[in-house]
């Protein structure tokens, strides 16, 4: 079976912070290299504080590295200004994070569809109504369309933000402990909902969380460890 192209690659990559108290940047990621083929399911773990989020920022162009690259489908997104970074976020990736961020005025239907609005000249193959009523079918939601985020319980909330960061057919989805809210049973059916979108819609997934078990779903397990990346010890 060939191998998949690689979607994603980070050449050398490194973020440190202005100097603080005693007058030295702080390093937080460390030269980190690394290749993510189209359709992985990948789980980054490692201690509080070790960069987790920082990594995933970059990889969302949500942040500048200090030194070295990264590549989407080969090109270079440091070459990109801010107005077409904002472009390539909107339509390129989606963003699951540990609150679910949905607007409380706003019905479930207007929340999925609100990421739309950022690309009003995207012309997708399947209509992003037909493709919100489509996942939140999927994701058990279409009865609970009109409900308001305070009507719906933890996971439905999650749940939706899920149908949210995919209405605009990403090719990468970023989930930063997207289950750290959810109690066990919520958390488990969370975690295997992602993995059956990443193989139903062909997105690429990126998680990022503290909780072992989910961990050992995904494809691979990397550890963040003194700012490098390392094939997390079984």
């Amino acid at each position: 079976m060939a191998a998949q192209p690689l979607l994603l690659e980070l050449r050398n990559l490194a973020k440190a912070y202005p100097a603080g108290e005693e007058g030295k940047p702080l390093a937080v990621l460390r030269g980190i290299t690394l290749g993510i083929a189209a359709g992985e399911s990948i789980a980054i773990v490692g201690p509080s504080g070790s960069g987790k989020s920082t990594l995933l920022n970059l990889v969302g162009a949500l942040d500048h590295p200090t030194s070295g690259e990264v590549l989407f489908h080969g090109r270079n997104l440091a070459g990109l200004d801010e107005l077409a970074l904002a472009d390539f976020r909107s339509r390129e990736i989606g963003f699951i994070f540990q609150s679910h961020l949905l607007l409380p005025q706003c019905t479930l239907w207007e929340n999925v569809l609100l990421p739309t609005l950022a690309c009003p000249g995207h012309k997708p193959v399947e209509p992003a109504e037909h493709r919100a009523t489509r996942l939140l079918a999927r994701v058990g939601l279409k009865d609970r369309a009109n409900h308001r985020p305070g009507q719906l319980s933890g996971g439905e909330r999650q749940r939706a933000a899920v149908v949210r960061a995919l209405i605009n057919s990403p090719k990468l989805l970023l989930a930063d402990e997207p289950t750290g809210s959810l109690d066990r049973a919520g958390a488990q059916n969370l975690a295997q909902l992602l993995l059956e979108l990443n193989q139903e819609e062909g997105v690429t997934l990126i998680l990022i969380t503290h909780a072992l078990e989910l961990a050992q779903r995904m494809g691979r397990i990397l550890e963040l460890v003194d700012g490098q990346l390392h094939p997390a010890q079984p």
